[in-house]
Parts: C-alpha cells; structure tokens; sequence
C-alpha cells in the first residue's frame, strides 16, 4: 500500500481457505486493530471484507462432526460403517477434552492434534478416498491432486519475472512449515474470536464451504458459525437457510444476518474455486459489490 498508495482508498478484501481460517481472522483482525489505532509510519487500510472458504477456524466445534461427515451420504457413498461410526464418537470426548486444554496450555496443543487426527482423520485416509472430496478417491497420495502443471507454469522465467519472486522457487507444500505450526501448537488454536469486533464495526464476513470436502467441512464450519457469539447471533441462527442460485440454477444454501453470511455450495470439495469457477466467481462478485 506504501509503494502504491494510488491503491490504499480502495475497498480492502481479503479472501483466504483451508489454513486460512486461521490466519484471514488473525490479519484482518490485526488491520482492524491498526485501523483504530494507527501505529507510526503506518497507513489505513480499507478493510470492508474478509472471507474464509473451507477453513479451519474453531477446531473444538468442527472435529465433533468429523464422524457425521465422514457417514454422510450428501451425494457420495458413506465412508464408514456403522461400528466405523461409533469408534469415531468414542474418541471424540478425549478429542474435544484435548482441544479445550490446548487453548489454556498451549504446550498440550500437540496432544491434541494427535488424538484427534489419529482418532478422526486416519480411519478415513485409510479408505482411501480423497479428503477434499468425498466423492472420489485419493490418486495421488498425500495431497490426492497432481498439481505438476502448476509448478511447471510457476517455474517459468517470464511468470517469475512478472511475480517478482525470481530469488524464489515454488512447491504445492512445504511440509517443514507445517510441521512447525504443528510442534508450535498452532493448529488446534481458536481463531474465531477474531471475527466479534470486525463484525460489530461493520466489516462483512463471509464463511463459505464446498459440501463434499471432509477435512473442512461444511457441516463443522456451519456449526461454529452457530456458535459465534456476536452482536447479532440470535437474528443469524433463527434465519433460514435460503437457496443462492448462480445464472437461474440453485449452486448453494445461504444463510446470513446483518453483515455475517455463511454459505454452503453445491457440489464443490475443499477448492471451491477449483470445482466450481463459475460459482466461485458469482460468490466473489457478489461479496464485493455488497450483493450476497
């Protein structure tokens, strides 16, 4: 913004998925706090959105509906069986218990990562479907997506030239750094408590969800935003849950009060934009022109 300030008037948006959940709130949070309170040399950002698709935002709600997803039929084959099932609620006490402990003892946080993960997400890896999509099966293991195409495309002089990033190389995932958010205790941490204030000043918040994703999926994101305590929570759960249709044809459920929507969309894994473009883009727009 300081090397362009032509930009800095403009309405500020900040989109992010899956990880984000943890730092878009932490960001957006920390330019609203600026914002109110401008540091030395610092400028105002036009903060007037912030959006997380997918993500992993309030670990203590969304892993209690892991063994309802993973039983779900919402237009793909239950992964589990019914003894699968009922093994999965049984860890689920000691998994919720954990992730409580973890933000009073930030030291514990990676009990908790693994208890649940090994309780939770490993018997459903094991089937061998895709966890960002239920609906097909994990071809290549682990991130379950050839993403070759993009690291050639990346790796080009001209695009790393027009980036500015040509001291850098690119990889689809840097497993040291997530190992490091996991030993630091990172993952298991709440970050939904970042959302009241930008909420209560006015900021519109927009927490989307691809419905056939499991490892963020729609109904633990759906569930959190539930629980969010904010000016306007009673009004936000008693709303219902209405049909959003992209060029006449229903593409997902949006439910929303005053400037906090949460929407499910149809058909879409954990990449929403990478399943459905043209969704993606209408919900974009729509968000950004104060439409959705």
């Amino acid at each position: 913004m300081q090397a362009h300030p032509e930009y800095n008037k403009l309405p500020f948006f900040t989109f992010g998925e899956s990880y984000a959940g943890h730092y878009v709130p932490a960001v957006t949070h920390r330019i609203w706090k600026n914002n109110n309170a401008l540091p030395t040399g610092a400028i105002t950002i036009n903060l007037k959105g912030t959006a997380v698709g997918n993500g992993l935002t309030a670990p203590e709600e969304q892993y209690k509906w892991y063994a309802e997803m993973a039983r779900s039929t919402n237009h793909h084959q239950s992964v589990v069986n019914e003894s699968g099932y009922k093994a999965m609620k049984a860890v689920e006490p000691a998994c919720i218990a954990a992730i409580k402990a973890c933000q009073a003892a930030p030291a514990s946080c990676l009990v908790a990562t693994d208890v649940c993960n090994l309780g939770l997400l490993i018997p459903y890896q094991l089937s061998g479907r895709n966890v960002y999509d239920m609906r097909i099966p994990c071809e290549t293991p682990p991130l379950c997506y050839d993403f070759s195409n993009v690291a050639t495309y990346l790796k080009r002089a001209d695009v790393k030239a027009a980036l500015g990033t040509t001291g850098h190389g690119w990889s689809d995932c840097n497993h040291a750094v997530a190992i490091g958010f996991e030993l630091d205790g990172d993952w298991m941490q709440h970050f939904q408590q970042d959302l009241p204030e930008q909420l209560a000043a006015g900021i519109r918040v927009l927490i989307y969800a691809g419905d056939q994703d499991y490892i963020c999926n729609w109904l633990g994101n759906s569930a959190w935003t539930y629980a969010l305590e904010w000016p306007h929570k009673a009004e936000f759960n008693a709303a219902p849950n209405n049909t959003w249709s992209v060029g006449g044809t229903p593409a997902g459920e949006l439910r929303q009060a005053a400037n906090f929507s949460f929407l499910r969309v149809y058909d879409a894994g954990h990449m929403v934009p990478r399943d459905q473009p043209e969704r993606s883009l209408a919900m974009l727009n729509a968000f950004i022109s104060d439409t959705l």
